[in-house]
């Protein structure tokens, strides 16, 4: 398996327990309002980090290796900052935190962006590199 697929599970793993620990803690005191963040923990963390780390597991790494690894390090680090920032909005710190929120989301983004490149890249590979 590519390093790169083991670096996006690595941190996918991580961000499902954490999600698991929270939502276990948010059911125990039937306290939801951080409910949003908890959801975006667990979609932008485990679960894209997980197809993401797949999908270069599947076609033997990233098509552009550079790319790849920008594609983890936004993806990753937008989460780890954005999962935080959103909880702490979500607890009333609208003035300081809202207007800070656009710098994690788009990381996301762009780590979003850098993904589709490299599946586009994918198709440029030949016949017997990527399964029919």
């Amino acid at each position: 398996m590519p390093r790169i697929s083991l670096a996006f599970f690595t941190v996918a793993a991580l961000c499902g327990l954490t999600g698991m620990g929270w939502g276990t803690f948010m059911g125990a005191t039937q306290h939801f309002e951080l409910a949003p963040a908890h959801a975006h923990l667990n979609l932008l963390g485990w679960v894209s980090l997980s197809i993401m780390g797949g999908f270069y597991a599947l076609v033997g790494g990233p098509p552009n290796r550079l790319l790849g690894w920008v594609n983890f390090t936004l993806s990753a680090a937008g989460v780890i900052v954005l999962t935080p920032m959103l909880a702490l909005l979500l607890a009333g710190n609208e003035k300081t935190i809202g207007p800070m929120m656009p710098f994690p989301e788009l990381t996301v983004i762009l780590g979003m962006l850098c993904f589709i490149a490299n599946v586009l890249l994918a198709w440029r590979k030949p016949a017997g590199a990527v399964a029919a």
